[in-house]
């Protein structure tokens, strides 16, 4: 049986709200973001940044809900800077049958990390 890694979910277009160089590592997101991206804590994500083009991968860490918050902690923050617009992107093992039919789930956010649609 052959597995495909398929993307699974994404928050579109966050803004970075901070930065923390002292955390160990990861990516702080609000809770109510990670529940509607299908994200669960400590997964492991892909982050773009819009900014300026360049991507990494680490691992989620919840947020406080309602929050709004999107903070790269550790080495990351030395990536983004508050207010960099970027996307998160989650990504599934699937066997054939199963990614063939699976549809992912994106969430649109406003300036402020608040969800505005659905896809």
């Amino acid at each position: 049986m052959m597995f495909r890694t398929i993307y699974k979910s994404k928050i579109q277009g966050a803004i970075v709200t901070e930065a923390n160089l002292e955390y160990v590592g990861s990516v702080t997101i609000d809770e109510d973001l990670m529940v509607a991206a299908d994200i669960i804590p400590n997964e492991r994500v892909q982050v773009v940044n819009l900014n300026n083009g360049s991507r990494i991968e680490t691992y989620v860490i919840p947020g406080k809900k309602g929050s709004g918050v999107i903070c790269m902690n550790g080495g990351a923050a030395r990536w983004a800077l508050a207010g960099d617009r970027i996307l998160v992107i989650s990504y599934a093992m699937m066997d054939d049958k199963d990614a063939a039919a699976f549809k992912p789930k994106v969430i649109f956010v406003d300036n402020k990390n608040k969800i505005t649609g659905k896809k």
